[in-house]
């Protein structure tokens, strides 16, 4: 299982959000760059990056911070937020984006999601983002009016490589992922899934370990590795134990 360090990009700072929430923002570090190589240091393999303020223009917003980023770390990145077009795909994956993760897009044009799956397979995830089941749309602030189950098994045919999960109402708040949406995730659409949202402590990690065999193959940890209420290190390694 793989664990991915959240670097939220807000402003070109590196912020976290209460539940998705722009108006309950905490600032981390004001260069995101500098936040990548402390993680990649202490032994991340992959990084997840969020352009927040792309996810709410629906256009990327801290190119340049993302290239910094890209510049700076040795280790793969995957990166969501306001890519709605290929033309954006293609360039952030000509930049060294590893993975892109589209969103929003996924509810209002899944033409683009098969397109882009087609063009570039294995480099292609779908960022689900849920309430009470319900996939949310434009940086959450609305309801894309389709069942997170049924959107999952749409875009699986299409052959997207990943899929990200993430339950709002958990994000950010430290409560523990919702461990067993996920798993249910996994097992209705066939897709590998990345739990996020709401990871507390090295509990949460055992606890998404302990559903690895259902499909969920890794981890988002955000708001807990900077508050320190989780240890990096600590959680990359329960991640690899057998």
């Amino acid at each position: 299982m793989i664990i991915y360090p959240a670097i939220d990009i807000r402003g070109g700072r590196c912020v976290r959000l209460t539940e998705g929430r722009f108006d309950a923002e905490t600032v981390f570090a004001d260069d995101p760059a500098e936040m990548a190589l402390k993680w990649a240091a202490l032994g991340a393999e992959y990084l997840h990056l969020v352009d927040l303020d792309g996810a709410l223009a629906g256009e990327s917003k801290n190119g340049a911070v993302v290239e910094r980023i890209l510049q700076n770390v040795k280790i793969p990145v995957q990166l969501g937020g306001g890519i709605r077009n290929l033309a954006t795909i293609d360039k952030l994956l000509s930049l060294g984006v590893s993975r892109v993760i589209l969103g929003s897009v996924a509810v209002k044009n899944p033409q683009l999601v098969e397109e882009a799956c087609r063009k570039y397979p294995g480099h292609i995830a779908v960022g689900i983002d849920a309430k009470n089941g319900e996939a949310a749309i434009e940086g959450w602030g609305q309801g894309g009016g389709v069942a997170a189950v049924e959107l999952a098994k749409k875009i699986a045919q299409y052959g997207v490589d990943k899929i990200i999960y993430t339950d709002i109402s958990r994000d950010g708040m430290l409560s523990g992922v919702n461990v067993e949406a996920t798993a249910a995730l996994a097992r209705a659409c066939g897709v590998p899934i990345i739990a996020s949202g709401g990871v507390a402590s090295l509990e949460d990690i055992r606890r998404v370990k302990s559903v690895e065999a259902d499909g969920v193959c890794g981890c988002i940890i955000g708001k807990a590795i900077y508050t320190g209420a989780v240890d990096l290190k600590a959680a990359l390694a329960l991640a690899k134990e057998g």
